[in-house]
């Protein structure tokens, strides 16, 4: 991989080269965001709206379709449109508020992300637009008018593509060097008959003057022959030209104060070439060719199923100055290399539409990438050249997290829904990022580390909306899965890495043991820890007579996360005895972690239900007693994910792990007989250590792998189906709540009606399902098999299991032998491409949630790795 020719530019980076400098940095969304909201309520989506968007400044972020800027932000590149009978240009993409949706927030366009390469030096996005007006108030409101229990409208269901009546428009960039950028966009009209677009490519810089008294603002200026200088103080000049004969039109990159607050104020303002092209307003632009905002006006008049191109080009003035002369040599270059790439990449693959399938969620990944900046204080405390905010604020969402200051380009979910960044999604992506950039996947783990991120008191920021909820500490597994993937590509065991963020971790740890543990008790109370409504009531909300949750998930994560410990250090110890010691305090935890789920605060009573042979949570009540929830759904088998296998062999390299292990094992059996040992049959030379001996994992197996509850043709699902027939009922306080399976999205109002994890099939527990599958393979060996599916007569063992689980998760993507694809419906996709949705239908695998949300739905791709041993093979030239 690093002998190709973008894999040479991956190791440049390592030296100092700024291949990564520009990037698909920009969101789809930036209105709407916690970080835009300065109301006294906390309403996000009502402080900053989508159609005050076009005419008012952001103060921390930019968006734009097709989006391209520099990793500070300072100039964008990006693509408006307009067919002529739209009320305004399309500029960023539209959704839904969360409270317009019937199941949350919703992008309401069609587009894909098709092709990227780590460094950028190749990009390529479609998108479809219609010929016709924009259905934004037939969208919002048929929405507004469906419950729950019916689906979302589509852009497609308003009839807008019919007879083909759209513009098929693709984006691509690429890098003549790594400041030096050429944009290409490629125009279709489907139509039969002729139609005419207007297509702006623009360029401006992120309004970074309006804030503060006396800050120098940037400049964008024309000169001959139609060209663009942009200008910043202390900083290089930089030129932006285009090449087709183009009107440029220029504003300023500020809020129409007299429009939305009645102020007077002089323009041009953000909206300026908005109310020009549509409106007419002719002195809505600057007269005098300069501004903080430019596009190029082009009017492409298009026959039936005509196509044209136009090539934008920004690099700093004095470069090429023909620049166009080569565009088209170094786009054909660019575009071989990423093939080279990909095809070294997938070497052993032999599945056409696997490829395909692969190549397109790591690119949506790295389309994913933006820049985000918060810094909190200054949020909290207002601009000094802008109206204090309300001080309901300074004891509101996220006041505790004084310290936070981010400033990056960070892997988000996606670039609509979610364009903020999530603890635990990230971690999920960076294990499908480490696959083409290693660098950056455990750049991404190192920096949620880091004292701008991580709270004083070592919690690691959940997610923007309120840093300090509680995500599932899946920080330890991701960086050992992203330390493998490293060391197979590179040949290069990275323990400096390992150790970096093994010290960190450990603070994250105690800040689990102190405050998610509240009676001392290794029982862990985590909240929602991203699981939603699975529990018939919100578990992250108090309980009335002083009650509490004994989560069997919260802490079987704390489980999974000792042992997560325990590992790194061993890895560590390899080179560095002085880890042993520490290795050794996560082993115990982990023991005593396992005794605690086995006798909750020393009741007699377990997390373990013996007669339903599955976890369940506990109703702690104030006064004492326990009273098992009896929710079958993926709480009871995240138990599963606690697990590590040690060989004999690394075992000896550890002599004083050993002897410490051995003693505790020996001198402390009350712990030791509740996990597996190295005598039980099928173990060979071979430690387990997990909270499930075999007969229990059978059970949790038995329940995992029956049709008629958890086991989809898709993957696992979050919710057992017996729930349809058989809802979890649970009288407690003098109300009553239950639960019921719901393959598809939630039909309650828990956490804002946007919930979805009753029944539907989500990736990532589904991955740590299969991940960990194979560790008990690896002690067990072949001789322990189960039935799969229940029922079948298919004995399998568990390798077998975790290959079968894959090949569901698959069938989601790969079409069939009718070229369908089971999560996507034929109009919501640009001819044979693919979306990775959020999550999936339960029962019929239809994708379900944000659209685009291809983060931890990318880890398919690390799933078609697995088909060629992706961990297990040579190193990757």
């Amino acid at each position: 991989m690093f002998k190709t020719a973008e894999g040479k530019r991956l190791l440049e980076t390592t030296d100092g080269v700024g291949w990564r400098r520009w990037g698909p940095y920009l969101a789809e969304r930036q209105w709407g965001t916690v970080r835009e909201d300065y109301s006294a309520n906390g309403d996000a989506w009502h402080a900053l709206t989508f159609d005050q968007a076009r005419s008012r400044a952001y103060r921390w972020g930019e968006d734009g379709i097709a989006g391209f800027c520099d990793e500070s932000m300072r100039w964008c590149l990006g693509l408006a449109m307009w067919n002529g009978r739209d009320e305004i240009l399309k500029e960023r993409l539209f959704g839904l508020s969360n409270e317009q949706g019937n199941h949350g927030e919703d992008v309401k366009e069609v587009y894909h992300y098709l092709d990227a390469t780590p460094t950028h030096a190749y990009q390529k996005m479609a998108y479809r637009y219609p010929q016709d007006a924009f259905p934004y108030g037939e969208l919002i409101r048929v929405n507004s008018q469906r419950s729950r229990l019916e689906p979302e409208y589509e852009l497609a269901d308003t009839g807008i593509f019919a007879d083909k009546r759209f513009f098929d428009i693709t984006v691509e960039y690429a890098k003549a060097a790594p400041d030096d950028i050429l944009m290409r966009v490629s125009v279709k009209n489907a139509a039969s008959s002729a139609a005419r677009i207007h297509v702006l490519p623009q360029i401006w810089a992120r309004n970074t003057w309006s804030w503060k008294p006396g800050s120098e603002r940037p400049i964008l200026k024309a000169i001959e022959p139609g060209d663009v200088l942009a200008l910043r103080a202390g900083k290089k000049t930089w030129r932006w030209s285009n090449d087709s004969a183009a009107e440029l039109l220029f504003c300023e990159n500020e809020t129409n104060v007299p429009l939305l607050f009645g102020s007077p104020a002089i323009g041009p303002f953000k909206d300026g070439i908005n109310d020009y092209i549509v409106n007419g307003a002719r002195t809505a632009v600057s007269a005098d060719g300069c501004g903080t905002k430019a596009a190029a006006h082009i009017v492409l008049d298009l026959p039936a199923l005509g196509n044209r191109e136009i090539r934008v080009r920004w690099r700093p003035d004095g470069v090429a100055s023909e620049p166009f002369e080569d565009f088209d040599t170094i786009l054909a270059q660019r575009i071989d290399e990423a093939n080279e790439f990909y095809s070294t990449l997938q070497a052993g693959i032999h599945d056409g539409d696997a490829l395909k399938v692969q190549r397109q969620a790591l690119a949506g990944m790295l389309w994913s990438k933006q820049v985000y900046h918060f810094d909190i204080p200054t949020w909290l405390a207002g601009d000094p050249a802008q109206p204090t905010p309300p001080t309901e604020r300074l004891t509101g969402r996220n006041a505790d997290w004084r310290h936070l200051n981010n400033a990056d380009v960070i892997s988000m979910p996606d670039t609509w829904e979610y364009p903020w960044y999530a603890a635990w999604d990230l971690a999920f992506h960076c294990v499908s990022l480490a696959l083409v950039d290693p660098g950056f996947a455990k750049d991404q783990l190192v920096l949620f580390t880091r004292e701008w991120f991580m709270h004083p008191n070592g919690q690691l920021p959940a997610y923007e909306w309120e840093f300090g909820d509680v995500n599932p500490p899946v920080h330890a597994w991701a960086a050992l899965k992203v330390y493998q993937t490293d060391r197979t590509l590179t040949g290069v065991a990275d323990t400096d890495f390992l150790k970096r963020i093994f010290h960190k971790l450990m603070l994250n740890f105690t800040w689990w043991v102190n405050r998610k543990d509240s009676g001392g008790r290794n029982i862990f109370q985590g909240g929602f820890l991203g699981l939603d409504n699975i529990s018939p009531f919100n578990r992250s909300e108090i309980l009335p007579d002083g009650a509490s949750i004994d989560q069997a998930d919260g802490t079987a994560w704390m489980a999974m996360y000792a042992l997560n410990l325990m590992r790194i250090a061993l890895e560590l110890s390899m080179t560095d005895p002085v880890y042993e010691d520490v290795a050794t305090k996560f082993f115990e935890h982990f023991l005593s972690i396992a005794g605690a789920m086995a006798d909750v605060a020393g009741s007699g009573q377990s997390l373990w239900h013996q007669a339903d042979g599955f976890f369940y949570d506990t109703l702690h009540t104030g006064g004492g007693q326990l009273q098992p929830i009896p929710a079958r759904s993926m709480v009871g088998l995240i138990p599963i994910f606690a697990v590590e296998v040690l060989d004999q062999a690394m075992l000896d390299k550890v002599p004083e792990f050993s002897k410490r292990l051995h003693w505790f094992l020996q001198h402390r059996p009350q712990l030791a007989n509740l996990v597996p040992k190295w005598t039980e049959p099928g173990s060979g030379e071979r430690t387990l250590l997990s909270l499930l001996h075999g007969d229990r994992l059978r059970d949790l197996l038995r329940r995992m792998l029956d049709q008629d509850e958890f086991l989809s043709d898709f993957g696992v699902r979050s919710m057992s189906k017996a729930h349809l027939e058989a809802p979890c009922d649970l009288a407690f306080a003098g109300m009553h709540f239950d639960a019921t399976y719901t393959p598809g999205e939630s039909v309650n109002g828990l956490f804002g009606g946007n919930s979805n994890w009753r029944g539907p099939i989500w990736m990532p527990v589904n991955f740590l399902l299969i991940d960990s599958l194979r560790k008990f393979h690896a002690y067990f060996g072949d001789g322990y098999r189960v039935e799969c599916p229940v029922g079948s007569g298919v004995m399998l063992n568990l390798a077998g299991v975790a290959d079968e689980l894959s090949l569901r998760l698959k069938q989601l993507f790969i079409a069939d032998a009718k070229g369908q694809r089971t999560s996507l419906s034929s109009s919501s996709v640009i001819d044979d491409n693919l979306l990775f949705h959020e999550y999936f239908n339960g029962d019929t695998g239809r994708g379900l949630g944000a659209s685009h949300q291809t983060g931890w739905t990318a880890l398919v791709a690390n799933l078609i790795n697995r088909d060629i041993s992706a961990f297990e093979r040579p190193v990757v030239d």
